[in-house]
């Protein structure tokens, strides 16, 4: 069983590296990484931590991060961010980059790729036959790349795909092994940009974005983090761009510069920089 310090060590690595609040979760961290310090023959978790530590390649650390978070998702989870982005956002946006037909939306906790899946289907939908005058790639990041690897190759079992609209199946999705699998469309795939991505780094974009999805992914940080993050998401679009998080989450009235549209949905007021 890990100690006290041995956990207090994991807690402060993640949290200053990832931003990771793992305070009331000795038990969780044990459970998902007793088996493999064991099977790799480290003595403690000292010994391993020793050992992620001094891994020039970046390996172990990857390993732990992996092991340390949660990625659920699935297709059409809180549908209705997916229908005010159709109704309302896109159709704002469509006339105000008519000229330059150039729309940048991220997808900021990408995990296995039903997301920012989502986002691209909901944006062929809306722009049909003009879809090819536009450039409406989603940048998807994740800390994780054992889901990113997943996301890339887009393979969801059939029950994944229960609650998706049959057009939407036959179009976005190819059956694979039988029926029992479904790939993702190289046609939508080229729509998606997976890239592996630390949300304590700073933002590397050279352009502001219209359109910024982080749900369900700062209940892992404390309030000064998250504080911190919801600013740089804020300096990161444009005036006029929307964030969505997720439908459980808040964000602090008096302190975020964000106007609030509806819960879990913000907007950066025009005329700001």
């Amino acid at each position: 069983m890990i100690t006290d310090e041995e956990f207090g060590r994991i807690a402060v690595y993640m949290k200053q590296r990832y931003g990771i609040d793992l305070t009331n979760k000795k038990v969780i961290v044990n459970g998902r990484l007793e088996n493999y310090v064991r099977s790799k023959g480290w003595e403690n978790y000292h010994e391993y931590m020793d050992a992620v530590e001094r891994d020039q390649s970046g390996a172990e650390e990857r390993m732990l991060v992996n092991f340390l978070t949660t990625n659920h998702t699935y297709f059409m989870r809180e549908f209705e961010h997916f229908d005010f982005f159709k109704n309302t956002v896109l159709p704002a946006l469509k006339k105000k980059e008519g000229r330059n037909k150039d729309l940048r939306i991220w997808c900021g906790a990408a995990s296995t790729g039903e997301e920012p899946y989502m986002i691209a289907m909901v944006l062929a939908d809306f722009f049909g036959l003009e879809r090819n005058q536009w450039d409406t790639k989603v940048l998807a990041t994740d800390i994780s790349t054992k889901v990113l690897k997943q996301a890339m190759m887009g393979i969801y079992s059939a029950e994944q795909l229960n609650n998706i609209p049959e057009q939407w199946k036959r179009h976005f999705f190819k059956a694979i092994a039988g029926g029992a699998q479904y790939q993702v469309t190289d046609e939508l795939k080229k729509e998606v940009i997976f890239r592996q991505f630390n949300l304590m780094d700073t933002f590397p974009f050279k352009r502001k974005m219209h359109t910024i999805f982080l749900r369900n992914v700062m209940i892992y940080f404390d309030e000064r983090t998250k504080k911190e993050l919801v600013q740089k998401v804020y300096d990161a679009l444009e005036p006029g761009g929307y964030l969505f998080i997720g439908t459980t989450e808040t964000l602090d009235r008096g302190s975020t510069p964000f106007q609030l549209v509806r819960p879990s949905i913000f907007v950066k007021k025009e005329g700001k920089g």
